[in-house]
C-alpha cells in the first residue's frame, strides 16, 4: 500500500503519570519518534525505550506492551531505541528499565486497547463491556463480528484520550505473557552474524578512525611524527587534538575535569589501514605530577590511613564503639583489599559520527543514556541538541561502562576535522582496557565483635578510597545493613589521592562493599564457632521497625533461607570441599547466593554448583531472568577470581586477556541455579543485584573448604594450598 491510515501513540513518561498523543497520519506524516503504531494490516510496531545491551530489555519491554494490547508476540515487533528529547527515563542502568517502564508501557498497551474497543462499540453501536479482544482483533460474540486492529486504527485514532491511570490493568493473576519465558527477540540475528552493533555499520563514504591516548591519564599530544604517518597506505589524515577542559558534570565523574581528553588521531580508507598506522604512531606527551604514580604506593598510604586510630571523614556512629567493642566476647580487627577492575565489554568502546557542514550531527553510539551525548556535545563543542541525531543499535555489553561518553566526543572531535564524511571511532581491547571508567580500587580495615551471647555488638568499619565521586553518597552508605542492626556502629573513611578516571561498574559501591561485609560475617562466625546462616539470621531478626522504606529484613531473611534449603546447607563435607553463603540488598532487590566449591591439595580450585535465592518481586521474562543471574554469576566469579588493573608510573599495566584473565568455560560454575520469590509487588531490576553477594560467598567458601581466609582480590593472588 502507498498510504495506509494508522494509529500513533506517542509515549512520554512525565513526573505526574503519561502522556499520551494519538492522531491519523498517513506513511509520509509517520514520525519515527514514536513509540507505538498500529498499522492496517494489524501489525504493532515498538520502539524499544531502553538500549539493549544484551539484558533482554528489547524483549521484555515487547511483552509489557503486548499483555495490555491483547497481542500475540509474533505480531509485533520492536525498533532499537534512538534520542528523542520528548522521551524521559529512556536510559538502560541501574537497574531501572523495568521497574521505570512496568506501568507507563502497560497504560499505554492499555489506553490503545480501550481506543480500539470504543471504535468497535461505535461503529457496531454495541456497548463497550460486550466487546472482547485477542490477538490484534475486537470481537463482539453475541453478533459474531469481528474487525482486526488495524481496520480500526484510524477510528480509534479521533477518539479522545482516556485518564490513564483510570484504566484498569490485568492482575497478575490474568497475565497472558508476562511471566512466560520468552526468549530474547535478537537471539536468531546474532546467532547468524547480522550486523546489530556500532562496530557493524557501513555508511556510504565512510572512514575509519583511531585516537591514540596518553599512556599517563591527563597527559596531552605536544607532538607526533604526523608527516610519516600520513603516507603511509590507506591512511587519509593524522593530526593532534587538544583536551577540552568543561565543568565537572553533576552527574558524570569526568576523567581530571576534562570533557574530551584529546590525542593523536588517525583517519583511513579502512580499519587494518587505521590500526597499522596506529603502530607507527611516535608521539612526545606532556608530564603531569601522577607520572610516578603506582598501585603499590597507593597500598603502602591506604595502610598507613588504617594504622591510625580513626578516619579522615566519619559518615555514622551510633552508641560507643571503642567500649563496645573491648567488652566483646570474641572480637576480629581484620583488613581487606580489592583492586581497579576494568569493564571489558565484549564490544570495545567506539561510535559512528557524521559532521555536516551546516552544523548538523549524526550519531550511531552504543551509549547506556539516550539524551547524555546531546549534554555532552553541547558542553565540550557548543552543538545544538536539536541539530542531533542519536541512533542506538544493539549493545555488545554495557555494565556502566556506557553510561560515559567519551568515545562520543572522540568520534565528534574527529569527524569535525573532516564535515561530510562518516567517521567510525574504532579501539583495540588495547585501548578500552587502558583508557576505561574503572571500578574503583579500595581498602577496609573492621574491628568488630559478639557479645557472650553471640550476638553482633560492635562494628567500626574504616574505609580508605581512592578521591573521587561514589556512585553511592557516603552518608547513604554508611546508612546501609547492617547499619541500625547493630548497636556500637561506626564508619568511617580515609582517602588517596590518584588520578584514575572512576565509573560505574555493576552494582556500583555495592560489589566490593558486599564482599567486604559478608567476608567479616563469616569470620566472626567461624571465630565463635556458630552457623554463618544462623548468625546472618539472628542479626536479621524480627524488627520491622528497622526495615525502613528500602530495607526489608523479612525479604532478606527469605532469600537466605531459601538459597540456603536449595544448596543442601549444613550437610557435612570432607576437606576440601566448603558451603559459603553471603547475602545482600542492591538496587531494592534481595539476593541471597551459596556457593559449592572443591579445592584440591594443590590449590586448584573448581565450582561445581551456585545457588541463587532472588526477591526482585514479579519477573517479567523467566528466560531473560535466568540470563541476567547466570550472567551475574559468571562476571562476579570472573572478577574475584582473575582480574585487576594495576598501576605503573602512572600508567594502566594490563592491556588485554593474557594480563588481565577473564574467566574460561573450564573454570566457570559447572551449575548455577535460579530461585526466584515473586512478591506481589512492582518489580524491581535485575542486572545488579545478584552480582554483589557472590563474591563473598566464594570466598567464604573457598576458606570452608581448606581453611584460606582471601583478604585481597583476585583469588589469584592467594596460594590455596592445604594440608
Amino acid at each position: 500500500m502507498k498510504r495506509r491510515q494508522l494509529l500513533q501513540l506517542s509515549l512520554t513518561p512525565l513526573a505526574g503519570g503519561l502522556l499520551l498523543e494519538a492522531q491519523a497520519q498517513t506513511d509520509a506524516a509517520f514520525s519515527p519518534s514514536a513509540l507505538i503504531r498500529i498499522e492496517s494490516n494489524g501489525r504493532i510496531t515498538l520502539t524499544a525505550k531502553n538500549p539493549d545491551m544484551g539484558q533482554g530489555v528489547k524483549t521484555s519491554l515487547l511483552m509489557l506492551l503486548a499483555e495490555e494490547l491483547d497481542v500475540g508476540l509474533d505480531q509485533v515487533t520492536v525498533k532499537d531505541t534512538h534520542w528523542d528529547a520528548r522521551l524521559l527515563d529512556a536510559w538502560s542502568g541501574g537497574s531501572r528499565s523495568i521497574p521505570n517502564a512496568w506501568e507507563p508501557l502497560r497504560r499505554a498497551g492499555a489506553v490503545a486497547r480501550w481506543l480500539l474497543l470504543q471504535a468497535a462499540a461505535q461503529r457496531w453501536q454495541v456497548e463497550a463491556n460486550t466487546l472482547r479482544t485477542a490477538r490484534g482483533e475486537v470481537m463482539h460474540p453475541p453478533s459474531k463480528r469481528s474487525a482486526r486492529y488495524g481496520e480500526l486504527a484510524a477510528d480509534a485514532a479521533r477518539l479522545p484520550l482516556p485518564d490513564p491511570a483510570r484504566l484498569r490493568l490485568r492482575p497478575r493473576s490474568e497475565f497472558k505473557l508476562i511471566g512466560q519465558a520468552v526468549p530474547q527477540l535478537d537471539a536468531a540475528a546474532i546467532a547468524h552474524g547480522k550486523p546489530l552493533f556500532t562496530i557493524d555499520q557501513r555508511l556510504p563514504g565512510q572512514r575509519v578512525a583511531v585516537l591514540e591516548k596518553a599512556p599517563v591519564f591527563g597527559a596531552q599530544p605536544l607532538s607526533a611524527n604526523l608527516d610519516a604517518v600520513r603516507k603511509l597506505p590507506g591512511v587519509v589524515d593524522a593530526f593532534l587534538l587538544p583536551g577540552v577542559e568543561q565543568a565537572h558534570h553533576k552527574n558524570l565523574p569526568n576523567r581530571r575535569g576534562t570533557g574530551f581528553e584529546g590525542g593523536v588521531a588517525i583517519v583511513a580508507t579502512n580499519t587494518w589501514a587505521a590500526l597499522k598506522a596506529q603502530r607507527a604512531l611516535k608521539v612526545q606527551w606532556s608530564t603531569t605530577e601522577f607520572d610516578s604514580a603506582s598501585s603499590a604506593a597507593w597500598d603502602q598510604e591506604a595502610q598507613r590511613l588504617m594504622d591510625a586510630p580513626q578516619g579522615q571523614e566519619r559518615w555514622r556512629d551510633d552508641g560507643d564503639v571503642e567500649a563496645a567493642w573491648k567488652a566483646c566476647a570474641q572480637r576480629i580487627d581484620v583488613r581487606y583489599a580489592f583492586p581497579l577492575l576494568s569493564h571489558t565489554t565484549l564490544e570495545p568502546h567506539g561510535c559512528v559520527a557524521t559532521v555536516h557542514a551546516d552544523g548538523r550531527v549524526d550519531l550511531v553510539a552504543p551509549t547506556q543514556i539516550s539524551d547524555r551525548p546531546a549534554e555532552v556535545l553541547k558542553q565540550a563543542f557548543g552543538i545544538d541538541p536539536a541539530r542531533l541525531t542519536v541512533q542506538i543499535p544493539r549493545i555488545g555489553g554495557g555494565f556502566g561502562r556506557r553510561l560515559e561518553s567519551d568515545y562520543v566526543l572522540d568520534a565528534v572531535a574527529i569527524a569535525r576535522k573532516l564535515p561530510g564524511v562518516p567517521i567510525q571511532l574504532v579501539s583495540t581491547r588495547e585501548m578500552d582496557m587502558r583508557h576505561d571508567y574503572y571500578r574503583v580500587h579500595g581498602w577496609q580495615r573492621v574491628r568488630a565483635g559478639l557479645k557472650s551471647d553471640g550476638s553482633l555488638h560492635a562494628w567500626h568499619a574504616l574505609t580508605v578510597r581512592a578521591a573521587h565521586r561514589d556512585p553511592v553518597t557516603p552518608k547513604t552508605r554508611a546508612t546501609l545493613f547492617p547499619a541500625r542492626f547493630v548497636p556500637h556502629y561506626r564508619v568511617e573513611a580515609s582517602t588517596v589521592n590518584t588520578h584514575v578516571p572512576f565509573g560505574p561498574y555493576r552494582a556500583p559501591g555495592s560489589n566490593s562493599a558486599a564482599w567486604v561485609q559478608e567476608s567479616v560475617l563469616d569470620e566472626l562466625a567461624h571465630a565463635a564457632g556458630q552457623d554463618p546462616l544462623q548468625l546472618r539470621l539472628r542479626l536479621l531478626g524480627d524488627t520491622p521497625e528497622l526495615q525502613g522504606p528500602e530495607f526489608s529484613a523479612p525479604r532478606m531473611a527469605a532469600v537466605l533461607r531459601r538459597a540456603a534449603k536449595e544448596a543442601g546447607w549444613g550437610a557435612a563435607l570432607p576437606k576440601g570441599r566448603g558451603l559459603g553463603i553471603a547475602s545482600y540488598f542492591s538496587h531494592s532487590g534481595y539476593a541471597a547466593v551459596v556457593v559449592e566449591v572443591e579445592v584440591s591439595r594443590e590449590g586448584e580450585l573448581r565450582i561445581p554448583r551456585v545457588t541463587v535465592a532472588v526477591d526482585v518481586g514479579p519477573i517479567v521474562n523467566p528466560a531473560g531472568a535466568i540470563n541476567q543471574v547466570q550472567g551475574s554469576v559468571v562476571d562476579a566469579v570472573s572478577g574475584t577470581l582473575l582480574q585487576r588493573i594495576r598501576i605503573e608510573r602512572g600508567a594502566v599495566v594490563e592491556g588485554n586477556f593474557d594480563d588481565n584473565p577473564h574467566l574460561r568455560m573450564g573454570e566457570a560454575p559447572a551449575r548455577i541455579d535460579c530461585h526466584f520469590i515473586e512478591t506481589e509487588r512492582a518489580p524491581t531490576g535485575l542486572g545488579e543485584p545478584v552480582y554483589p553477594p557472590v563474591p563473598p560467598a566464594l570466598c567464604n567458601a573457598i576458606f570452608a573448604a581448606c581453611g584460606v581466609r582471601v583478604r585481597e582480590l583476585p583469588v589469584r593472588l592467594t596460594s590455596l594450598r592445604w594440608a
